[in-house]
């Protein structure tokens, strides 16, 4: 395969932004079929929370701090945290260890989440449309969350579920943006890349820094 560079950096590594994408959406999609009530709750989706969406997306975190990258590292590593915590959450009453959360504190637990996703989606105003979607389309999945268990309407669940598919799809589609993007040089899927004076930025440089 052919290694890219970046501009004014030497030889680039591996750009660990579609493993950490793929980590989150596709999880993200498995868990919100159940919000959907198109799926039951099953080991799978706390499989998928433990091993892809949380240890795999907290290493790509890693791996962008090692790129240099304060945005992707800050968001693959915090949602990967995100999904270790849901896992967390939902095993310490089984195990005994701690009692479980009321839905005041579920909702408060998804709200603090949702401003978190707040300040990182205003991070990608200056990123392609296809970051904005994901980060922006996450933040009212979160509010949505926030809202069903704060006030006990669990229609805002089944909402939230629909809308966290299409939040997770835009993910996965990211992701394969770029995973093809770097198999074959060019861009296969459009993400609405921004245009700067005179084109200042490269485009696979953008991708990899604000990913």
């Amino acid at each position: 395969m052919k290694r890219n560079t970046r501009m004014g950096h030497a030889p680039a590594t591996a750009n660990p932004a579609p493993l950490g994408l793929m980590g989150f959406g596709m999880t993200t999609v498995l868990l919100n079929l159940h919000n959907a009530q198109l799926v039951p709750m099953g080991a799978a989706i706390l499989a998928m929370g433990l091993v892809f969406g949380g240890m795999t997306q907290f290493i790509a975190g890693l791996l962008e701090y090692a790129s240099d990258n304060t945005f992707g590292m800050t968001a693959f590593m915090s949602y990967g945290s995100f999904w270790l915590s849901l896992v967390v959450l939902l095993f310490l009453p089984h195990w005994g260890l701690a009692p479980a959360s009321s839905p005041t504190l579920m909702g408060s637990y998804m709200w603090m989440w949702g401003g978190f996703t707040a300040i990182m989606a205003v991070g990608t105003l200056t990123a392609s449309r296809a970051h904005q979607v994901v980060f922006f389309s996450l933040v009212m999945l979160f509010a949505l969350l926030g809202c069903a268990d704060m006030f006990g309407q669990p229609m805002l669940t089944v909402i939230a579920g629909y809308e966290g598919l299409f939040c997770g799809l835009s993910a996965i589609y990211l992701a394969a943006a770029e995973i093809f993007m770097a198999q074959f040089g060019q861009t296969i899927l459009p993400i609405g890349l921004p245009r700067t004076n005179a084109e200042a930025v490269h485009k696979d440089d953008l991708l990899v820094r604000i990913s």
